[in-house]
């Protein structure tokens, strides 16, 4: 499926680098385990299906919870480990997402389930 914009496929880069990062460092693996193949494809799909699309900021700071509690902590594990070693592994992915965190909140449903 084709994202219906540019900003929503940046962010699903991020997200995979993300993970890969964390996968290889915690799991030791050149490709994704399950777990975080799983947690790829389902951050991947609430992606797609954000209602903000290119007015999105970062997820922290999003208005609408996409994600389940579970889904969410393990997101956050990831982010906490990854977050700081991707200005050297990926320096314009993080660059972008720094930029992306200073983003207004946007304005529109509030409901989890508008995802």
């Amino acid at each position: 499926m084709r994202e219906k914009h540019p900003r929503i496929a940046r962010e699903k880069k991020t997200v995979a680098a993300m993970i890969d990062i964390y996968c290889r460092d915690q799991h030791g693996s050149n490709a994704l385990c399950a777990e975080c193949g799983e947690l790829l494809a389902y951050a991947s799909k609430r992606l797609e299906e954000c209602p903000f699309q290119e007015g999105k900021t970062t997820c922290a700071r999003c208005p609408v919870h996409c994600y389940t509690p579970a889904t969410r902590g393990r997101i956050k594990t990831v982010m906490r480990y990854s977050g700081p070693l991707m200005l050297r592994r990926h320096p314009i992915l993080a660059i972008r997402h720094l930029m992306d965190r200073s983003r207004k909140k946007p304005v529109g449903p509030r409901r989890r389930d508008a995802c």
